[in-house]
């Protein structure tokens, strides 16, 4: 792909200082258990959707990232789009800008439409879902239908000012693929590109691979990247990171009791780093428990993500405080 199409520094930093703070969380509704559950036209279910953004705007977010699937649009191209245009309209309703998620390396490798499992009891993320999956990442002789998902989304909402940024590709390389994924991740830009988005596009940081992790840096508009360890840890990657002199977001932290609001958020708002933590509500991806949970144990004394309890109650309102104080809500 010719970098010359990539974001100039100038744009970028122009583009950091017209947005507010911008302050989140990964988002999919208690109800669903991934993303074909959360955008297939039976099982859509806007009204949970539109509660529970409210309890996000109550808290002061301005920004939501959302994970969507290529088989929603090779299944019902129309109709995918218009449960996404109303996914938008709520969320805007609550003054909430998405970032749209295109593929994913993490978890379940095999996707199927229609009725999805029932969560495991206990088990982290036990439904979620690969996109494409690890075996047409690794065949691009089927990646023909992947361009048509990539250019048909982008095109679809890439002028629409709801939509503040791009992420295409969540953690490439993960599910022991490596490098094996840049062939993707490099072709997905270039669709992305070609489809002439007015939002920045990105693909995060998340491990250390060379390869991926410089294309990453020499490709994205705007710097994305993932940390969910400790204080010091996200204080020496930002001070990495400004290093390229390109806006900074965070598209995934918070894991008690290492990566906690008391102990991070002031870090992202004094250094005026967009934060965007894993899980708003709890339901069935089950992210309250830790990551390798074994099945079947009780409710961690201590949640791993989330905020809210299904009903709206939260799991620790001293988290919701600090929270509010930072957004200005309190």
């Amino acid at each position: 792909m010719a970098e010359s199409n990539r974001w100039s520094r100038e744009k970028a930093q122009a583009w950091h200082a017209q947005q507010p703070w911008l302050v989140g969380c990964n988002f999919i509704p208690s109800t669903a258990i991934n993303q074909l559950e959360m955008f297939q036209a039976d099982t859509f279910d806007p009204e949970t959707i539109d509660r529970e953004l409210g309890w996000a705007e109550a808290i002061g977010y301005n920004i939501i990232r959302v994970y969507l699937h290529d088989l929603l649009w090779e299944a019902d191209a129309d109709g995918f789009k218009r449960r996404l245009d109303q996914f938008l309209k709520i969320a805007s309703s609550h003054g909430i800008r998405t970032l749209f998620t295109i593929f994913d390396d993490c978890w379940n490798a095999n996707s199927a439409l229609g009725k999805q499992p029932e969560p495991l009891p206990g088990v982290h993320n036990s439904g979620w879902l690969q996109s494409p999956g690890k075996r047409i990442v690794n065949n691009p002789g089927e990646w023909g239908r992947l361009e048509t998902y990539v250019k048909g989304v982008v095109r679809a909402f890439g002028q629409d000012e709801r939509v503040i940024l791009w992420d295409l590709y969540n953690e490439p390389g993960n599910s022991n693929q490596g490098a094996a994924s840049l062939p993707l991740l490099k072709e997905t830009f270039q669709w992305a590109r070609e489809s002439q988005p007015s939002q920045p596009l990105s693909a995060g940081l998340w491990f250390e691979n060379t390869e991926l992790n410089e294309f990453q840096l020499s490709n994205s508009d705007i710097i994305t990247f993932h940390n969910y360890n400790d204080s010091a840890s996200l204080e020496s990657a930002i001070q990495t990171l400004k290093s390229f002199d390109r806006p900074l977001v965070c598209t995934e932290w918070m894991r008690r009791p290492i990566s906690m609001f008391a102990t991070h958020l002031h870090i992202f708002k004094r250094e005026r780093v967009h934060c965007i933590h894993w899980g708003l509500v709890s339901g069935k991806t089950q992210t309250i428990y830790p990551w390798g949970s074994p099945a079947g144990g009780p409710e961690p004394e201590v949640w791993f993500h989330d905020l809210f309890r299904s009903y709206g109650t939260p799991f620790d309102p001293a988290e919701i405080g600090i929270i509010k104080a930072h957004t200005g809500k309190s």
